[in-house]
């Protein structure tokens, strides 16, 4: 498979491209290695892998922009491509100017390559969590997901910036299913990040008793009470509220079309003094860690929420280029078949001054929420639904009995605004977001957060 593509053949495509007229011009150039295995009862049900080479052309002209993509990269075949995406502008020939290597602003060490780690030490990591997560007889079944991307990117824009970046990631995950008397519950872990087979190594045997413990805890738990309570969020629930109820609405392109509560706000209290949300794509290991973005914009700590005030949003070149403003390093895609829109990196709310301990003891009743599922948001107005899959009545300032089927029901800036005390901890989660057909690796997290009103939504009397 051909690999490599030059500083030539980008300039000439950046030149066809302008031929015709154009405000920006953009190669994007991939190759991505993957392999994934998979292990459902107690066997290796599936393995594959392969690799990816392609190019992605995009013309930018006023308001418009003109995408166009390839697996065929012959020189010719890609200046005929970029000849055809210029009839997307009508004038003078646009200015290219000379490219520019950036030297990269972090770099992420890899220790121990997945590529050149044995296939069969890989599925042996998923026996090994199978073997552990089924030491409870109320198992029912167990499935593992082992994976590992490697990818090459270079990217180069008519502005003269150009980026290359090498990304490496390794991500393991276990789902248990338990059954008592008709009763079915399940647990998930999930480790990995931005790395190499060192960042799963050595975690199976926990991982797997995490979530055998949680699934099997779970079939004794009593339903879930409704109503308006105080919840408290543990660190280690994961920072899915702060993806959805908050992150996604910080996102320029949202923002610029009116489909974000965040718009206009820009300077406004937007959440509680206690509160600042950051996203860092230079965190070591992080699953949404990167050196340059998707545009070739190096990775950067960009504070959205400082003290409850909103600093910024989150921006690709294109939605800066309409306030007149850089680029935050937040234009991500897929891959080189689509276009780069605005989107998270690792994005968590900052760590409090009070002890997580000193926070349950202070509640006198109410839900604490250990772990989080899915849950949906509408970054127009706010409002969320989430659900619970672990999480505990809080009785006289203390963790009491676990409780199943709780959801939680808001509106993201209300309960940013609503919260009274934030931890020393922060717990950090690792997934692949969806958004406009494209699912990019990210991180989130938070501290312990405690919310005096809250609405759950529960089983309990059902």
């Amino acid at each position: 498979m051909k690999r490599h593509f030059n500083e030539a053949l980008a300039q000439e495509l950046l030149g066809a491209l302008l031929a015709q007229g154009g405000d920006f011009a953009e190669v994007y150039w991939e190759h991505t290695s993957s392999q994934s295995l998979f292990l459902e009862g107690e066997k290796l049900e599936r393995l594959s892998g392969g690799e990816d080479l392609g190019l992605g052309l995009r013309l930018v002209v006023s308001d418009r922009t003109f995408y166009a993509h390839t697996s065929d990269l012959e020189p010719e075949s890609l200046l005929e491509l970029a000849t055809r995406l210029a009839r997307g502008a009508e004038g003078k020939p646009g200015q290219v100017e000379e490219l520019l290597l950036r030297e990269a602003p972090v770099r992420f060490g890899v220790r121990q390559p997945s590529s050149q780690v044995e296939t069969s030490e890989k599925a042996q990591l998923l026996h090994i969590l199978n073997q552990e997560a089924r030491q409870a007889p109320q198992v029912r079944q167990v499935t593992a997901n082992y994976g590992n991307v490697e990818q090459e990117i270079l990217v180069a824009n008519s502005r003269g910036f150009m980026a290359q970046d090498k990304r490496t990631r390794v991500r393991l995950v276990v789902n248990v299913i338990a059954e008592d008397q008709g009763k079915i519950q399940t647990g998930y872990e999930s480790i990995g990040g931005v790395g190499g087979f060192e960042l799963v190594a050595t975690g199976a045997p926990q991982m797997a008793q995490s979530a055998r413990e949680r699934a099997v805890m779970m079939l004794s738990a009593r339903s879930a009470p409704s109503g308006q309570m105080t919840v408290v969020m543990a660190g280690e629930a994961g920072g899915t509220m702060v993806h959805e109820a908050c992150g996604h609405g910080l996102e320029a392109d949202l923002v610029q079309k009116g489909l974000s509560v965040y718009a206009d706000k820009m300077g406004q209290r937007v959440a509680s003094s206690l509160i600042t949300v950051i996203d860092d794509a230079t965190l070591p290991g992080r699953y949404g860690s990167f050196a340059f973005d998707d545009e070739g914009t190096p990775g950067q700590r960009t504070v959205l929420i400082e003290n409850g005030i909103l600093k910024s949003y989150m921006y690709n070149l294109n939605t800066a280029r309409k306030e007149n403003r850089e680029s935050t390093g937040n234009g991500r895609r897929d891959s080189y078949r689509s276009r780069p829109i605005p989107r998270m990196s690792n994005t968590y709310i900052a760590s409090g001054e009070t002890d997580p301990e000193e926070i349950i003891a202070a509640t006198e009743n109410g839900l604490y929420v250990t772990k989080m599922g899915g849950g949906q948001v509408n970054t127009t107005n706010g409002d969320f639904v989430f659900e619970v899959t672990e999480g505990y009545l809080l009785q006289n300032g203390k963790i009491g009995a676990p409780v199943r089927g709780a959801t939680l029901i808001g509106n993201g800036p209300q309960v940013l605004s609503e919260v009274d005390l934030v931890g020393q901890d922060n717990g950090f989660s690792l997934g692949v977001c969806g958004k406009n057909g494209q699912g990019v690796p990210v991180g989130d997290a938070q501290p312990t957060l405690r919310i005096p009103n809250l609405v759950v939504g529960g089983t309990e009397g059902v």
